[in-house]
């Protein structure tokens, strides 16, 4: 097996640590204690700190897409378990730390999207490719009547993310599933009833 370069040490190690102590409170010195590297190492790979935050939510987001391949957007399963099972595994990623970590990209919104714009341009950007899959998901449930024809898949999809975001950070700050879970059990009850 191929040893890891030190760039890739960085950004795994170093998602960990943003991660686990926020953008702003990880320090570069840090980041590459974490990983065991030299601190040059981290100058020598990564133009700024900033550039570095870009490639660590890219990374983050990677894992995201491989879980809607799984979930939203896979066809040999049905729509709403797709969704169901979705929330599902975000909360449980969720869990591995007792919700002390949270999202990613909801702890970069809160902390680093005011003053960062790429940062900003990059979250809006991921936002947009998740409501985008949750849209084609509802639009599967339309089409396999499991929603009527009338639903608004488009907003419905809009008013997930948000609120997947929003439960997320409750559920970091309350050290506790439950606001995943009831958002969750109203969507499914409520919502797409």
């Amino acid at each position: 097996m191929a040893r890891a370069s030190n760039r890739e040490k960085i950004l795994h190690e170093g998602l960990r640590v943003v991660h686990a102590h926020g953008f702003a409170g990880a320090s570069v010195r840090d980041i590459v204690q974490a990983a065991g590297v030299p601190q040059g190492s981290f100058t020598n790979h990564f133009a700024s700190k900033e550039a570095f935050g870009l490639e660590v939510i890219d990374l983050y987001f990677a894992n995201s897409c491989e879980s809607m391949r799984q979930t939203l957007l896979n066809d040999d399963l049905p729509p709403l378990q797709r969704l169901g099972d979705h929330i599902d595994a975000s909360r449980n990623r969720l869990m591995r730390n007792n919700m002390r970590t949270g999202c990613l990209f909801g702890n970069f919104t809160a902390e680093a999207s005011g003053d960062n714009e790429a940062i900003r341009a990059k979250l809006l950007d991921i936002f947009a490719e998740t409501q985008r899959a949750y849209a084609y998901c509802l639009r599967a449930a339309v089409k396999a009547g499991e929603l009527r024809e009338d639903f608004d898949c488009e907003e419905t999809a809009a008013f997930i993310v948000a609120s997947v975001q929003g439960a997320n950070l409750m559920a970091k700050a309350q050290r506790d599933p439950a606001p995943v879970e009831r958002f969750k059990k109203f969507l499914f009850t409520t919502i797409l009833r």
